[in-house]
């Protein structure tokens, strides 16, 4: 629910007077800032989809696509598999549910095979690309049975760029990863995991409408470390019904007391994705977007965090992985010292590398320098169009030069890493970060304490850094 700039002030101001009060209300009160203000009330967290700016269309996608692919590096490579058991009440990605059907799950498995059939078929430079990390994201692919596991990493493997650099990780609900489980995708060649925990509070979690416990989360990490995977990564979100700054606190003592590898820190985010366009949204929105369901919650006595406390969980969050050793790069990713940056965040964003990625299944978000496609997010024209031979995707926009330009220069700041003038200069001969139009932007960024500017370097300040998101969405 948008509030209005004085009731935005208010929840800014609501803060727990046990935490300390973070430094960056102050940018936020700050009447210059108000479109900032508006922008963070419901905080899309990722900026995953950056959109082109003039129409395009699936074959043309699929041709830059493959222009690209013919001299560029390592790529990502996702499989979606979108079946879950239940729905979360924050969840609004497209899914399908398959409790007590299993046989649907393989079906899935099926028809994403099959699509990914036709991206080889059309795109002639994909087999050949070298695969720097493969996804298997969902959804839920970890409710998948053993054999149906099996055949998507090995059609995967057998049929893509796979080198002895390539990494393989797999996604999925702490419950679904059981001893076996773990011990197969060892096997199958995965040595990262990664789990949606969200919150080691039970009280949270239920009301979440996640079906699993803290103590399964915990389970999880600890079967997963003893395993032998490299890299264990949870995901972590704050500001959900009920949560308070000391339930978020003991989240980060169970991260830090199991030496989880990386962290995930997500905002609940409640602004449509396909509003915002910071992610790929279902057709069927989120229980707790619906306006009567939230406040049927206040009535029975639950409690949503303010814009403050939220501020407070994120910095709590932020400052104590770091002081525990923990490196944020890119945005609210953090992994332990030495150990980042998430690779296949690095593969796309940082702003030596900015390769393609090509996401395969239901609601994928694929993109290369020229333009990008979302794979269509329901599920029966979905299936309909792979069935028929067709590439189902659904939607396609290209970049002009200048919004490659820009595109360019906001995946760089969400590394959180300076952004280097000679850099851009090569990649866009004749422009610079220290000329027009970016100057001027770099500029009012300074005089509100947001970037520095050094010899031919932009760098974010630890506000800046805080509300990147908001900075590249309403200013850049």
């Amino acid at each position: 629910m948008t509030l209005g700039y004085e009731e935005a002030v208010g929840s800014l101001h609501a803060i727990d007077p046990a935490w300390p009060r973070p430094g960056v209300l102050d940018v936020l009160e700050a009447p210059e800032n108000r479109h900032l203000l508006d922008f963070v009330q419901e905080d899309p967290f990722g900026a995953h989809v950056f959109p082109g700016n003039e129409p395009g269309s699936p074959p043309e996608f699929l041709r830059d696509l493959d222009a690209q692919l013919a001299s560029s590096g390592p790529i990502h490579l996702w499989s979606y598999i979108p079946t879950c058991a239940y729905r979360c009440r924050f969840c609004q990605y497209p899914v399908v549910l398959v409790k007590g059907k299993i046989e649907k799950a393989a079906h899935w498995v099926d028809l994403n095979i099959a699509e990914a059939r036709l991206w080889l078929d059309a795109v002639p430079n994909l087999a050949g690309a070298e695969v720097g990390e493969f996804n298997v994201f969902g959804g839920t692919p970890s409710l998948l049975p053993e054999p149906e596991i099996r055949r998507l990493l090995e059609f995967y493997r057998s049929h893509f760029g796979f080198t002895d650099r390539t990494t393989i990780r797999f996604e999925g609900d702490p419950s679904t990863f059981t001893p076996a489980k773990l011990e197969l995708l060892r096997e199958l060649g995965c040595t990262k995991l990664s789990s949606g925990v969200q919150s080691f509070d039970d009280h949270v979690l239920a009301l979440c409408g996640r079906e699993h416990t803290a103590q399964m989360c915990v389970d999880f990490v600890r079967n997963a470390t003893a395993a032998g995977f490299e890299w264990v990564s949870i995901d972590l979100m704050y500001g959900l019904l009920d949560q308070t700054l000391d339930s978020v606190r003991r989240d980060l003592d169970v991260v830090l007391d199991n030496e989880v590898t990386a962290v995930v820190c997500t905002k609940l985010h409640l602004a449509s994705y396909s509003d915002t366009r910071t992610g790929v949204t279902g057709e069927k929105p989120a229980a707790w977007q619906l306006p009567s369901y939230r406040d049927k919650l206040v009535r029975d006595g639950h409690r949503w965090p303010t814009l403050g406390e939220q501020y407070q969980m994120r910095e709590l969050l932020t400052d104590g992985l770091r002081a525990a050793g923990y490196t944020e790069h890119p945005t609210m990713y953090f992994a332990r010292d030495g150990l980042g940056p998430e690779k296949w965040k690095s593969i796309m964003v940082d702003q030596d590398k900015q390769e393609a990625e090509v996401a395969i299944g239901l609601g994928g978000s694929s993109s290369c320098r020229a333009s990008e496609a979302i794979t269509d997010v329901n599920s029966r024209r979905y299936a309909e169009a792979v069935l028929a031979g067709r590439i189902p995707l659904g939607s396609a926009t290209r970049f002009t030069p200048e919004a490659q330009e820009a595109r360019a220069v906001k995946m760089a700041l969400t590394t959180l890493r300076p952004v280097r003038d000679s850099v851009h200069t090569a990649r866009f001969p004749g422009r610079s970060l220290f000329a027009e139009p970016w100057l001027g932007k770099f500029r009012s960024l300074a005089s509100r304490g947001l970037v520095r500017l050094r010899p031919g370097v932009v760098e974010l300040t630890p506000a800046g850094e805080v509300l990147v998101e908001a900075i590249i969405t309403t200013e850049l």
